[in-house]
């Protein structure tokens, strides 16, 4: 195989993971990246980024095994447990429902560098905004969050289906809006992103199975493989992260970033 094209995709592998669960936009990301290297057609991209995106999931999966596990074990009985996956259900509808509604329309209007960086500016600037107001935390772990509030950070998570806005960064920050802590809003984010990612992609893998093909495994695997511990790597570290800062780095980050696309695609 090509070794330019094993080290493409090794590049978005790392890019995927990296910043899937980082308020900055892994899907803006895998555009532009993507773009500007030129990897693959477009319709084997797409299915491409479907397969690392599996990947930065199932680092989450693994990180937390030991309380998914848990709750899986205790389902039938426990309460708590319950309210978790119920949780999770509800928070994740909004971006069902939409998705389905209009996921082919974004994709050919706004998967695009330009579209992506002005996504990225504005939700930079969302980020200042809502830094700037000093919430105040009345949730301080996940089993104090109601069913209501799952169904608001959903609500804020559906933003996310426009490229550049940033999963992570909806949720986090539409968390924190509605009373959790920072780091409550950062873990259930991380909860959420398991069936909304799982959901996505066997959809789109479905979808898409007649572009997969037996030469591309190698390919595929080695995106997977970059995107499972770049994600690792990542979630530990904004975890630390979370306990003592703020975002406005990763605001800052973002306009910069924005800014630096249009001025090279225009």
């Amino acid at each position: 195989m090509d070794l330019i094209l094993l080290l493409k995709a090794l590049l978005l592998g790392l890019v995927e993971g990296a910043t899937e669960f980082l308020p900055i936009s892994s899907t803006g990301h895998l555009i532009i990246v993507g773009d500007l290297i030129n990897f693959l057609d477009k319709e084997k991209r797409d299915v491409f980024e479907i397969v690392i995106q599996l990947g930065s999931i199932l680092s989450v999966c693994w990180l937390y095994h030991a309380r998914l596990f848990k709750v899986v074990r205790t389902l039938k009985s426990d309460v708590q447990a319950q309210r978790f996956v119920l949780q999770l259900l509800v928070g994740f509808l909004p971006l069902a429902i939409l998705g389905l509604k209009f996921h082919h329309q974004i994709k050919e209007v706004l998967f695009k560098p330009v579209p992506v960086a002005i996504a990225l500016i504005v939700g930079g600037l969302v980020i200042l905004f809502i830094e700037k107001l000093s919430l105040k935390s009345k949730i301080s772990n996940i089993e104090s969050m109601t069913v209501l509030d799952a169904f608001k950070i959903g609500c804020a998570q559906a933003l996310a289906l426009i490229p550049g806005v940033s999963r992570s960064g909806a949720t986090i920050l539409g968390g924190m809006s509605f009373g959790l802590s920072r780091q409550v809003a950062t873990e259930f984010s991380f909860f959420l992103a398991i069936p909304v990612m799982f959901a996505a992609t066997g959809y789109d893998l479905l979808k898409n199975r007649d572009l997969l093909s037996v030469d591309d495994v190698g390919l595929f695997l080695v995106g997977f493989i970059a995107a499972f511990v770049s994600a690792l790597v990542a979630i530990k570290t904004l975890i630390r992260y979370v306990a003592g800062h703020d975002f406005k780095i990763f605001a800052w980050y973002r306009i910069a970033l924005g800014v630096a696309v249009i001025s090279y695609f225009w």
